[in-house]
């Protein structure tokens, strides 16, 4: 799902089985941006989001689908629900809270006469109980997915429908996602952002001093995250990952949440913030004797086909000077707020090898980071709002010739650098042109 309008309204009481009152008064935009046809278009355009879970359920149609009753969390136009259907369902409940809803009902009648039931309410709501029988429920299907997987807070539905609704060893398609963060040098996003803040150090606009703006606006330019795809070759190391079960995590769980980094970087360069994006997983289990389910994955990485999630950039306030070789250290703590979606903690610090490898544990790490002024300058802190993003759509995709990491400001060490040359294979000119060879590949000359 994408990022939608909110509504203020805030006069809302807490009527639901569980403890969401906190976003209650953000329903009413939330449910009226998933309304419109236009953005249910969106998705169902986003090519990689809709084959994924168009393989992962009609891929399992004996293993899970086959006379199975199905429940879709968030059906928006549907297109879950009737995959669930294609696959051998003998019925599905879709459970859309919006007024698409209706539009849904009228297809489902048209189209899918007593195989789908909607039910127009939100999962929580008691209705939903009175109309789909408890812990009766062989698979739920869902995409309630936002940002750097956890925005947007769909996630606490589709556990909630886990915990009510599905019978014991019931599947969750998707079954999980995994949450990637990793070192990121942008210096051109990090100097367009700091330059839309420096609007507000004019002194004289109009005759008006804008100087006492800056702070607050510095503070609020550098806590929201940039929605866009990047070049993969901005990263300086691989990423560090955070797991999230949906056959097993609780509600605790998602609400708060710490990601411990540990990143070796690769280049010398600049690190400008913290890149992230995530991947689905999609393996049930099987539901029915004899059958082998498939199991399916999807990545909204930046070496992977776009989405309409994109990735996310979440920049420093101040850039950090690192070495190849040095290891960037820290946490970073994800916590759920009532705006649909969570605020983003980090504090990293950049160590020697040695130095990293002398603090085995995070106890350690903190009071290395405590320890005075000769590590300060090597700390970072920051604080992003998930739900305050901005886009950026800056990046074109990758040249045909692939970018040398020098081109984004990254310095492989020289013997690393010298070894490139020495590991080519000399290419013979009387060869045609056409022909490529390799080291791995000592049967390429070969017709």
């Amino acid at each position: 799902m994408s990022a939608s309008p909110q509504s203020s309204d805030s006069s809302k009481k807490q009527r639901t089985g569980r403890d969401d009152e906190e976003v209650l008064h953000r329903d009413p935009g939330y449910f009226q941006y998933y309304s419109q046809l236009q953005h249910q278009q969106n998705m169902l355009q986003d090519y990689v989001r809709t084959a994924a879970y168009h393989t992962a359920i009609v891929q399992n149609s004996s293993a899970v689908f086959r006379g199975a009753t199905v429940m879709d969390v968030g059906a928006g136009s549907g297109i879950l629900s009737f995959f669930a259907v294609q696959a051998g369902a003998k019925h599905v409940y879709a459970v859309e809270a919006s007024a698409m809803a209706g539009k849904l009902r009228k297809m489902a009648e048209r189209a899918y006469a007593g195989r789908i039931t909607v039910v127009g309410h939100k999962v929580e709501d008691p209705a939903v109980a009175r109309a789909v029988p408890a812990q009766q429920v062989d698979a739920i299907v869902s995409e309630p997915i936002g940002v750097l997987l956890v925005h947007e807070r769909m996630l606490e539905s589709f556990v909630y429908a886990r915990d009510r609704f599905l019978r014991a060893g019931g599947a969750m398609l998707p079954s999980a996602g995994t949450i990637h963060l990793a070192p990121l040098s942008d210096a051109a996003l990090w100097n367009e952002t700091l330059g839309k803040a420096r609007f507000w150090q004019q002194g004289a606009f109009y005759g008006v001093d804008l100087n006492p703006y800056f702070a607050s606006a510095f503070d609020e330019y550098f806590s929201a995250p940039v929605v866009g795809c990047f070049s993969p070759n901005s990263l300086m190391a691989d990423s560090a990952q955070h797991e999230v079960d949906f056959h097993t995590v609780s509600m605790d769980e998602l609400r708060t949440f710490t990601v411990p980094v540990a990143w070796t970087v690769r280049y010398t360069g600049v690190m400008h913030g913290v890149a992230g994006w995530f991947d689905l997983a999609f393996v049930p289990p099987a539901l029915h004797d004899g059958a082998q389910p498939a199991a399916s994955y999807m990545s909204t990485g930046p070496q992977a086909p776009a989405t309409h999630w994109q990735q996310v950039r979440l920049l420093l306030r101040q850039p950090l000077a690192v070495n190849a070789g040095q290891v960037v250290r820290g946490v970073v703590h994800m916590r759920a707020n009532d705006q649909r979606s969570y605020d983003v903690e980090a504090r990293l610090i950049c160590l020697d090898a040695h130095e990293s490898a002398a603090c085995p544990d995070a106890a350690a790490l903190q009071a290395l980071m405590a320890s005075g002024a000769q590590t300060a300058a090597r700390v970072r802190e920051a604080t992003w709002l998930l739900q305050e993003q901005v886009y950026n759509y800056a990046y074109a995709g990758e040249p045909i010739e692939p970018p040398r990491p020098e081109a984004a400001n990254l310095y492989l060490p020289v013997d690393r650098l010298l070894a490139e040359s020495a590991s080519v294979v000399p290419v013979d000119p009387t060869m045609p042109t056409d022909f490529v060879v390799t080291q791995s590949d000592p049967n390429a000359m070969q017709h």
